[in-house]
């Protein structure tokens, strides 16, 4: 697959890196492992400035074309793990549904940047609250699959701000052999970016190619974007795509 050239907004210091189906930088040391399963991506495009405030300190928004993007993703966590060792039992499996945005820092490093995170197991929660800081919110959810439809439901428990909830149901296509700039755009990000401690902070992923499939969005009930303190989505999302998921190794965090 060709790289996609970077465009849009682009920090001074740095190149933006390109927009590849493998990470250009490797994990080194194993953090956390997991596996992410039966993702639902939904995307929606906004304008830049809709989404600059919401980012850390030395990032803004990563773009194509000029746009910037809010995703809504569904999944399940399968398997979490410290340090590379085996998953944790039962408490390293859940439900997902994170709101994520797109960055890029001062060293040309694309990441995500999570609004919110709902989860099914509330240890998991408290811990990523506490060491990252990131915005976990223990939730109500069920994952079901009937043939080739899924459906992901959550209803927040605790913390707010609430009624945030979400209801979606896709139904899976055909496999995706050469995905599109804009489908690795917003799929193949090789870290995330987040606050915590007084400082903007960056965490590396890698995994293997993402399986891609075509998917049709049968129904959508969700506050979860708007609870995240974005514009709610205007119209049906500009992509919706499912993949059957990938193994993720993270390093630890360092500075953005």
């Amino acid at each position: 697959m060709d790289d996609v050239p970077p465009a849009g907004l682009q920090p001074a210091r740095a190149m933006i890196e390109p927009v590849t189906p493998r990470t250009t930088r490797p994990v080194r040391r194993a953090w956390l492992v997991q596996q992410w399963r039966d993702l639902a991506f939904l995307h929606w495009a906004v304008p830049p400035a809709a989404v600059a405030p919401f980012l850390p300190a030395g990032t803004e928004p990563d773009v194509i074309d000029g746009v910037a993007y809010v995703g809504l993703i569904g999944f399940r966590m399968v398997g979490l793990g410290l340090l590379g060792g085996p998953g944790l039992p039962y408490l390293g499996t859940f439900a997902e549904t994170n709101v994520r945005l797109y960055s890029v820092d001062g060293h040309g490093r694309r990441a995500v940047v999570f609004r919110s995170l709902e989860a099914a197991r509330l240890v998991p929660v408290l811990v990523a609250q506490a060491t990252l800081r990131l915005p976990y919110r223990w939730a109500r959810m069920r994952l079901t699959r009937a043939g080739d439809v899924l459906r992901y439901t959550s209803s927040r428990r605790w913390p707010g701000p609430r009624p945030a909830r979400n209801q979606m149901t896709v139904r899976i296509g055909a496999p995706i052999p050469a995905p599109t700039p804009l489908e690795h755009f917003l799929t193949a990000r090789w870290g995330l970016h987040t606050r915590a401690w007084g400082r903007s902070l960056h965490m590396p992923n890698e995994h293997p190619p993402w399986p891609l499939h075509r998917a049709d969005l049968l129904d959508l009930d969700d506050t979860l974007v708007s609870a995240a303190g974005l514009p709610a989505p205007a119209g049906p999302p500009v992509s919706v795509l499912y993949s059957p998921g990938v193994p993720v190794t993270f390093g630890g965090p360092g500075p953005a």
